[in-house]
């Protein structure tokens, strides 16, 4: 079965590699903050993202959580500095929840990137609480967040089987269209009539 990355996880593929991460014990959000010239600081309270000039951006995370966590909450933070730039305490509440959701979304796949959870033998593997172990071990994340970034990753391989099953079906009930050398002939004088009439020669 090929697997398509989606928009957001070939995007987040081209940032890593961008920076030659390329496994996950070369993943490090201070190459991260370094690189995108964001500030981390170290506080007691909740973790935070705060512009403070134009464009420039620190993400304060609560210094009495793990490593894991605060690369967690890090990565949120860091989703918003990717996606949503503006005053977020001037939008709709609807609004803000939609950026919470996609901050979020964002988050479960930067710290578990699916190009290199692919690599993996968790891929065939659906038991989500055996996985974790080894997900939240390899990616540096809590158990916790790495059942949710299973579930999220098994999902996608189930539609991504369901579509393969569907697309198979629909080959095999209607097969590609083969045209008769007449039917060919016929095509082939209205592309070039086509062009005639466009101005292009050939």
């Amino acid at each position: 079965m090929n697997y398509t990355l989606t928009n957001l996880e070939d995007n987040i593929r081209e940032l890593y590699l961008s920076l030659a991460i390329t496994k996950p014990s070369e993943i490090d959000m201070w190459q991260f903050a370094h690189y995108f010239d964001i500030w981390i600081e170290f506080e007691e309270g909740k973790s935070e993202l705060v512009e403070t000039q134009k464009g420039l951006f620190t993400i304060c995370l609560d210094k009495r959580n793990s490593y894991q966590n605060q690369w967690q909450d890090f990565a949120h933070e860091f989703g918003h500095v990717i996606r949503h730039v503006g005053k977020q305490h001037k939008l709709r509440s609807y609004f803000k929840d939609l950026q919470e959701f996609q901050a979020n979304n964002f988050m479960y796949h930067f710290c578990v990137p699916t190009f290199m959870l692919i690599d993996y033998n968790v891929s065939n593997c659906l038991d989500i609480e055996h996985g974790a172990k080894f997900v939240s071990h390899t990616f540096n994340v809590t158990e916790e967040f790495a059942k949710k970034r299973l579930a999220l990753f098994r999902d996608k391989l189930l539609q991504a089987k369901s579509d393969e099953e569907h697309r198979r079906y629909m080959e095999a009930r209607y097969p590609k269209m083969v045209y008769s050398e007449e039917t060919k002939d016929v095509l082939k004088e209205l592309e070039l009539l086509i062009k005639k009439r466009k101005g292009v020669t050939t």
